[in-house]
This record gives structure tokens, sequence and C-alpha cells, in this order.
């Protein structure tokens, strides 16, 4: 059976044909005074590429004394990245990882068959008011890469490709686009950007990966005709050449996708596997406590507490 789209009066044509397949409008949490806005997973779009899990983290402004407490807790099937744009956060995790995470660097921490890990704001940066503001993301890995042995890669900022020119400034913080690529390895093909954008410049999508998303951290963006805000979310049809203008007082936008994986991911608190049993594996492991012998660890430094299994 043939179809001609010139026949079908519910076919868009000329301007109207629209290259954004989802536009996603990020759910806002309050934890505390510290607000998140999810992006990822949403109703129409659980991953784009392998980006399962994307968290705006802030603005967030903390008084003397104050600041973020994540107790230690476990990953499964996953790899994280907390890219920071203001503030600090003192990362460890399992493995031995005792790191401060800076504004600019990457922080790739593999989960693989497990890790356990926890965020904080302490030190002397809590003696002072501070801001905290970022990007959390989660990859799913493939399903050869589930059951790899954890691990932890810090680049500094300095390390990363930046492809500056015609008013924009684009960091490769993941994978490759345009060209270059980034030193951290990962388990499957992606590309994450932190595009800055002068007011009018232009910034076409990269081409060479079959999953494109673009989130707004800041300013606007004009794509075919369409202006899209600071707080939202687009997903990209494959294959389209896709070009997106700065508005009038400048943009910052994440760019993130890359190859579509196997098939949707199970996600249950902080795990994620292609197999319900896979997580209740993890969830029974994480219930035993046996952090002597077992599958989970607590962070050396950090293992007077954790945050306990979730009763639903």
């Amino acid at each position: 059976m043939s179809w001609n789209p010139a026949l079908d009066p519910d076919c868009p044509k000329g301007d109207a044909v629209d290259a954004i397949e989802t536009v996603i409008v990020p759910r806002a949490r309050d934890l505390g005074g510290f607000e998140v806005r999810r992006a990822l997973p949403a109703p129409k779009r659980q991953m784009v590429g392998p980006f399962i899990f994307f968290d705006q983290m802030g603005p967030a402004e903390f008084l003397t004394g104050q600041g973020i407490d994540v107790r230690p807790h476990p990953h499964i099937g996953l790899a994280t990245v907390t890219y920071l744009m203001k503030g600090t956060i003192h990362h460890r995790d399992s493995l031995g990882t005792d790191q401060w995470i800076a504004p600019g660097a990457v922080n790739l921490m593999t989960a693989g068959h497990g890790i356990t890990h926890s965020e904080r704001t302490d030190g002397e940066i809590r003696n002072t008011p501070h801001s905290l503001l970022g990007i959390q993301t989660w990859m799913a890995l493939p399903k050869d890469a589930e059951d790899d042995p954890a691990d932890f890669v810090h680049i500094p900022k300095g390390d990363l490709p930046l492809l500056e020119g015609e008013g924009k400034q684009v960091r490769l913080i993941l994978g490759d686009a345009y060209g270059e690529r980034a030193p951290a390895e990962t388990a499957s093909e992606m590309f994450y950007l932190d595009a800055q954008l002068d007011p009018g410049a232009k910034l076409p999508l990269p081409d060479n990966h079959e999953d494109r998303g673009a989130y707004v951290m800041d300013g606007a963006v004009t794509i075919a005709g369409d202006t899209f805000e600071a707080g939202r979310m687009m997903v990209f049809r494959p294959g389209d050449r896709v070009s997106m203008t700065a508005g009038e007082e400048g943009a910052r936008v994440l760019l993130l996708g890359g190859a579509t994986l196997e098939g949707s991911r199970h996600i249950w608190w902080n795990f994620v596997a292609s197999s319900k049993e896979r997580i209740d594996a993890a969830k029974e492991a994480w219930r035993a406590g046996d952090w002597a012998h077992g599958r989970f660890q607590l962070p050396p430094g950090d293992d007077e507490e954790f945050i306990p299994l979730p009763d639903r």
C-alpha cells in the first residue's frame, strides 16, 4: 500500500513541517530549598541516545552552614556525569575516589555491576555562603557492559576540546562531535556539549549521531521559526539537518545524544537495567548491607551512614 503525502489533509507542508519530534518541559522538584528540574525520563521519551536521566540542579543559594548532603547510595547499569556551572561538590565512592567536582570539569562514574557514592558540600566551603548550579546526567549502559567493573574518571576543564568562533564557545564534555573527541572513554557512541552562544549566533546540530536533543540552560534559541526559552528540552528527528539561532540575550545550551540502545531500560530508585531480575538482585544486595563481603561497599571516609533501600 502506497501513501501520497500530498493527498493526506493532515500532512504538514512547507514551513509547517516540524523538525522537532518532542518538546519536554522539565518537572520541578523541591529537595528542601534546593530545586531540581527533571527533563529525562519523560512520559514521551525515556532516553535520548543513551541519556536516560537529565536533572538541572539549582540555581541554589546556600547560607553559611548549609549545603547538599547526599548520603552514600548505590547504582548499577549506568554511568553518571555531574557537570557544574557554579559551586563545588565533594564526591566519594566505594572505589576509594575522593574528588572535588569543579565547574567545567568532567567526572564520569561508571557503575557497571555496582558502585556506591556520596555527594556533599562539606569542609571549608560550608563555612561561607555559596551557590550551586549544574546538570547531572545518567547514561544507560549497553547490555554487554552492564556487568563491567565500576570506574571513575576525572577530566579537568582545560583538557576538554573547546571550539570557538563566530560568536560560539562549544565545549565537548563526552563523546565526539564537529570532528573532535573528548578524552573520557564511553561505553557507547554519544555526544554531550556545552554551547555558549552570543546574540544571533547560529549552531548546527552534530549530524553524525542518530539521536539528538538540546536543553536550553539560559537565554533562548530559535529553531525553524519557533522560539524555545530556558528550561526546555527539544528532541529532534533522526537525519534532519537542524540549526539553532541564539536570541537577543544569547543562550547557553546543552546538546546530547548518540546511538540508541538495544531497547528500553527498567529504572527503579538508583538502578538502571535491561531486566527486572538485575534490579531485584541489586535490591537484595543493598538490603543485605554486607559492606565487607557483599556486592556493595561504602565509600572510605564516608561510611558512617547510608540511604536505606526504599519501601516502594
